[in-house]
């Protein structure tokens, strides 16, 4: 899972990278990329590899990209390529300014929301103006175009010119025809809205609290917090009432934003966490592990994360027979722990 952070100029992008990565950059390298790769924090693997007391425990992993900073409003009418680091993002994390300070003109959230949704929309009319003028000349000129495309392409226009993000229209905007173009406004988002220390409200903006999956973080706090050991950071969270970091809110909305669920492998050699879209048949599932898995699936072998903790051991699972097969088409659930059988 990868996550681009966007926001405008100010609004504390680098905090909320940080905070969520720990990865503290150095002075004189504002204008790379940066990656931040992090473990999901996931009790049930923490429980299992204290089972199993394998030789490796692997927990689901995501990642984090901040784009190169850029002067993103005056930069986007003139180079639609600004968008391109996050075209391969599963969703975006839009960083909206809610804190004041010194120097710094009143928080207007809403409207600094408005003004970044608007050049992710200007990015993708371009990109579709510019794919239906070519499909139209390539019909003139009498060469076979894809009717399915083009529909979908005008609905697109339509919805664009409107000043509505793809991301509305889902059933459109992921039509297997249009994926190549990756685009941005189409990206599921979660909105950040990054407060003053002591604020952990929502700001007065209603008509995006509706149609938008939104958070409030408290971003220097948060990156404070990330640069504590585990011992500073049970006090500094009781003094705040932070009940849990920002990390594992973040990470937890996204696998809701996303649709994300994981399923377990347990062995002396491993027990290891997979992420995958909910409603995916076990075949699929194997193949995120690998694909010969998936060419000689037979069947899976599938105990839930509950009923193993109830029954204590495997063995006793299998007694009390709540572990069972299934075939290529059960749908795996959140917590499933899978032995796939199969044979290559």
């Amino acid at each position: 899972m990868k996550l681009g952070i966007t926001g405008l100029s100010g609004a504390g992008k680098s905090t909320i990278f940080e905070a969520l990565t720990q990865n503290v950059q150095e002075e004189g390298h504002k204008v790379e990329n940066r990656i931040g790769t992090i473990e999901v924090p996931d009790s049930r693997v923490e429980v299992l590899s204290d089972m199993y007391k394998p030789v490796k425990t692997i927990f689901a992993k995501v990642e984090y990209y901040l784009p190169a900073i850029h002067s993103q409003k005056s930069e986007a009418k003139k180079d639609q390529n600004i968008w391109t680091p996050v075209r391969d993002c599963d969703a975006l994390i839009h960083v909206v300014r809610n804190f004041s300070g010194y120097g710094l003109a009143a928080p207007a959230p809403y409207k600094d929301f408005l003004s970044l949704d608007q050049e992710l929309i200007l990015a993708d009319l371009v990109t579709v103006e510019k794919r239906i003028e070519r499909l139209e000349t390539d019909k003139k000129r009498g060469k076979k175009t894809d009717q399915e495309e083009l529909t979908l392409l005008m609905t697109c226009l339509e919805n664009l010119e409107k000043e509505i993000p793809l991301r509305r229209t889902p059933e459109i905007a992921s039509a297997q025809v249009l994926r190549g173009f990756a685009f941005v406004s189409a990206k599921p988002e979660l909105v950040l809205f990054n407060n003053n220390d002591d604020d952990a409200g929502f700001p007065e903006v209603q008509e995006l609290m509706t149609r938008e999956e939104r958070m409030v973080i408290r971003g220097k706090l948060e990156q404070e917090l990330s640069r504590m050991t585990p011992e500073e950071a049970g006090d500094f969270l009781s003094e705040y009432g932070i009940k849990e970091s920002a990390r594992e809110r973040v990470i937890k909305k996204s696998y809701e934003l996303l649709g994300l669920v994981s399923f377990f492998t347990v062995g002396e050699d491993e027990v290891r966490a997979w992420t995958i879209k909910k409603e995916t048949k076990a075949l699929d599932a194997a193949e995120v592990i690998h694909s010969d898995i998936k060419k000689g699936f037979i069947r899976a072998e599938v105990v839930s994360y509950k009923d193993l903790m109830d029954a204590g051991t495997y063995q006793e699972a299998r007694k009390r027979g709540t572990v069972r097969l299934e075939g290529k088409t059960y749908l795996v659930q959140d917590g499933d722990i899978i032995n796939f059988r199969f044979n290559v």
